[in-house]
């Protein structure tokens, strides 16, 4: 049985038959719970008015409700009375047996209604169980008193409770909540009668003070005027804390049931109320919109000009810096736009869906902020944030050769102001002048390694101009300082070279007067100076920096690394021959006791540094073999990077790939309930948003190598810049294509078109579809149109062309397809029918006034009405009249207030 201690918990239970939920009921109850005996004393008199206010029907009462219906017939009979319907014929013995099977025939068609009886048994009826036969006449009440009334999409005790809150909303000191204190005061009965008898009861006249009074007066004219008759009392009410809920709710169902013929005023009310939340909705939805487009079109109008600055910084740090401002842009900054971008897509559609479905004018948006101009605008952002960072990394690329060739200038160029230091002073010399003609023979040799060494020198100076005018050419911020440098040492190569001619033509002039030379300092000299420019060439070069990308260049600087250590043998051959001609001048100097300068007259170059510059070699051979060895260690951590995000990036392609193929094909191919599609695609956003984690460790991976100034990959054709762009079109698909099965959800709930109607449409669409682009053309379209059954004149088809392709673009879609086939199956709210709910409510006047509007709708909705509504100014005008067919039709832009 139901537990009537506790309606709070009562719904509706699931009738035989396919009928709606009556009322949920526990498994067991504790049969010795005892009864509140207040509540108990209020549930016999209440429940035993209700029934005798049917069994007169039949000429006959009850006056005990535990003892009368204890052998079945008055339970039998009541059934038949409160349902119109026969039962068994009963039986007539009054032995115990007869009264059962009589008391089983009446559970049992209670059982037949859906009720779903629980420790209620025949024999605790034939009994006089007080607690069980009142449990049984609530279930009864229930189900033929209370389980029809509907308001609202709400039924049984909800609905009953919202049918009193609508009526006695407008009366003070009244606030129904419940169904036991909010009826204390007797007021919410009186404002349920002046509601819809007013001429019964002077609401004004009544006084919260006196509940007793406003009770009696209730009941009294109830059962004088409505045929209600009395079944509570007034004290029993007032002096219980919490009145019996089900005795109040039996009560008031009576008042529900006399006053159904009103029915017809509020379900006029309730069309105009429901119009009227639609047009407020879609105005919301208009107000964000325009508020979503405006924030983000600012966030636009403020990153392009950031993503436009391209002043680039003259060092490494300050560039890489703005690298890793551009990456936060990219990980933090950017993803919430796009999903807001995504989301204002989705929200204008559904506008404008809600719009078309409930026939009101397309939303058109503020100048600047259609979902194109967003759009338009977003490209532009997307084309310059892509030129910002190919320009970032070109600058670093190029800072990065600048620091490498400026390094590279200021050692060559110190070694040559290191070699030049003292030449312009030697060339200077007249010391020939004072000269014997063996010193002037050796000045002349001397001279001749000197040019020697000068010729030798001349690659250097041309390499060190090519570098200044490179790094000219790439911009190098201290420039003029190389550019000054390089003046130098240009001039200062140029007055060498005259000072040299100069000085060999004045030594060519005394050499004619000098013969004697000694031979093995100018073979001396003359070997020495090639190969002290050598070992400078190898110095110079075995310290010169370097920059490589590859593994194969650097092999290659190896291999060439290689090749050097194998001349070193032939080098070495060459260092001893020379430090024999010096040792063989030295022994003939002993031998024949020659007084000699400590200084070759014939070089400037000794054999302390030859020996010096050769350890020099010997000593940075193993320092250039650990550099590149470190350098090709680091050439191939770089390449496992490469590897490794391509290892990713070969995967994550593809796959977004197939995903983007299957959601084109599943929007083409999908058949059944728009439910099951939707969970299909709900199921493919959930198996995209899972994978998020491999885009984010590619990210990491990308952010990794550019670290590493890695601007290169062989191993793979995608770029982290096209996982991007595929990822974020891959969401944004999924994202429309959710949105295209809602807005067929909504066109076909508020249409009323079925399931097969739906997927008859989709049928249709996607056989005429030849070319499977989601858009039939003109020719498959006239012809489906005619497989469907329509006579088609070339006037007609232009006609509905214009509907369905309002652009000309040749090509209708499956939502335009859609709304034409709604348009031309289902019924809708039209301007006609709420015209004529508004005429209802004013009582077939042209007009309505305001009082007649705030006492028949929501307060909210009424004031609504009142702002908008013009005056009415037609034939039979009063003051406050209100023009209610003039709102009507502009409300579905069939006129302009």
């Amino acid at each position: 049985m139901v537990d009537y201690h506790a309606t709070n918990n009562q719904h509706q239970q699931s009738a035989p038959g396919g009928g709606q939920p009556y009322m949920e009921q526990p498994d067991e109850w504790d049969r010795d719970l005892l009864l509140d005996p207040a509540w108990e004393r209020q549930q016999r008199k209440t429940f035993t008015a209700w029934c005798n206010s049917h069994l007169r029907k039949s000429g006959t009462q009850i006056n005990n409700i535990e003892e009368d219906f204890r052998d079945g017939l008055k339970l039998m009979l009541l059934l038949e009375v409160i349902s119109g319907e026969r039962l068994p014929k009963p039986d007539k013995g009054k032995m115990r047996f007869h009264k059962i099977a009589n008391v089983n025939k009446a559970l049992d068609y209670i059982c037949s209604k859906g009720v779903k009886l629980v420790s209620i048994g025949a024999e605790e009826i034939v009994d006089g169980n007080c607690k069980m036969t009142l449990g049984m006449i609530w279930t009864i009440i229930l189900r033929f008193a209370i389980q029809d009334i509907s308001v609202e999409e709400t039924s049984a005790k909800e609905g009953l409770l919202l049918w009193c809150q609508r009526k006695t909303a407008p009366y003070r000191n009244v606030n129904v909540q419940n169904f036991h204190i909010s009826w204390k005061d007797g007021l919410a009965l009186c404002a349920l009668i002046h509601r819809h008898r007013p001429d019964l009861i002077d609401y004004s006249k009544l006084r919260k003070d006196d509940p007793v009074g406003n009770l009696n007066t209730a009941f009294e004219v109830a059962e004088k005027y409505l045929d209600i008759p009395k079944m509570l009392d007034a004290e029993d009410i007032v002096n219980t804390p919490k009145p019996d809920e089900k005795a109040i709710m039996t009560y008031v169902s009576c008042f529900y049931h006399a006053f159904a013929g009103a029915e017809q005023a509020e379900t006029a009310a309730n069309r105009i109320c429901k119009v009227l939340a639609v047009n407020q909705e879609n105005e919301k939805l208009m107000e964000e919109y325009e508020k979503l487009a405006s924030e983000l079109l600012e966030w636009i109008r403020r990153t392009i000009p950031w993503l436009e600055n391209r002043v680039a910084e003259q060092t490494m740090r300050a560039m890489q810096q703005k690298l890793e401002d551009f990456r936060g842009y990219r990980r933090i900054h950017k993803p919430p736009k796009v999903q807001e971008k995504c989301q204002l897509e989705i929200s204008f559609n559904t506008l404008q869906t809600k719009l078309r479905i409930s026939s009101r004018p397309a939303f058109m948006p503020s100048e600047g902020k259609m979902v194109s101009d967003i759009a338009s605008a977003w490209q532009s952002l997307e084309q310059v944030e892509k030129g910002y960072e190919e320009w970032l990394l070109n600058e670093i690329r190029r800072l990065e050769r600048l620091d490498h060739l400026a390094e590279k200038f200021r050692q060559k160029a110190n070694t040559h102001e290191s070699w030049a230091y003292d030449k312009e002073q030697i060339l200077s010399q007249k010391d020939y002048e004072s000269a014997s003609l063996t010193e002037v023979r050796a000045m002349l040799r001397k001279h001749e390694a000197f040019e020697s060494d000068l010729a030798a020198h001349q690659d250097r100076m041309e390499q060190i101009a090519a570098i200044a005018q490179e790094l000219n050419e790439l911009n190098y911020h201290a420039a003029a300082e190389v550019n000054e440098r390089c003046q130098k040492m240009c001039d200062q190569w140029d007055k060498l070279g005259t000072l040299t001619q100069k000085r060999r033509e004045a030594l060519e002039r005394t050499e004619k007067l000098l013969e004697t030379i000694d031979q093995l300092y100018l073979e001396f000299a003359k070997r020495a100076a090639p190969f002290n420019n050598w070992m400078e060439g190898a110095m110079e070069d075995l310290q010169d920096m370097f920059i490589v990308h590859t593994v194969e260049e650097t092999q290659s600087l190896i291999s060439a690394h290689e090749q050097f250590k194998a001349t070193l043998p032939e080098a070495d051959s060459e260092r001893q021959a020379i430090l024999g001609i010096h040792n063989e001048v030295q022994k003939i100097a002993q031998s024949y006791g020659v007084s000699l300068s400590i200084i070759n007259p014939y070089s400037t170059i000794s054999a302390e540094e030859i020996r010096a510059k050769w350890d020099k070699v010997k000593q940075l051979v193993p320092q250039r073999d650990q550099a590149l060895q470190e350098e090709a260690a680091r050439q191939h951590s770089n390449e496992r990077l490469r590897r490794q995000f391509a290892s990713q990036a070969n995967v994550i392609g593809p796959w977004i790939q197939n995903k983007m193929q299957e959601i084109g094909h599943s929007s083409v191919e999908m058949s059944g309930p728009l439910e099951d599609q939707m969970n299909q695609l709900k199921q493919y956003e959930h198996v995209i948003v899972a994978y998020k984690p491999n885009i984010d460790k590619l990210e990491g991976d990308h952010q990794m190598i550019q670290e590493s100034l890695i601007f290169d990959n062989k191993h793979t054709n995608y770029t982290m810049e096209h996982i991007r762009v595929g990822w974020e079109l891959l969401l944004t698909t999924i994202a429309r294509t959710m949105n295209e099965i809602e807005t067929q959800i909504l066109t076909r709930d508020a249409k009323g078109i079925s399931q097969e109607q739906m997927n008859e449409f989709r049928s249709s669409f996607n056989h005429f579809d030849r070319k499977k682009k989601s858009g039939m053309e003109t020719d498959d379209f006239r012809a489906c149109l005619i497989s469907m059954g329509y006579d088609l004149g070339e006037v007609e088809f232009a006609r509905i062309m214009t509907l369905v392709d309002p652009n000309g673009t040749g090509v209708v879609s499956f939502q335009s397809f859609i709304d034409f086939m709604t348009r031309e199956t289902a019924d809708t709210d039209t301007a006609d029918q709420v015209v004529a709910s508004f005429r209802i409510l004013a009582a077939d006047k042209p007009y309505i006034l305001v009082d007649e509007l705030r006492r028949e709708l929501p307060p909210e909705q009424a004031e609504y009405c009142i702002m908008r509504m013009p005056a009415y100014t037609g034939p039979g005008q009063q003051p406050g009249a209100l023009d209610y067919t003039c709102f009507s039709t502009a409300l579905y832009g069939e006129s302009d207030l």
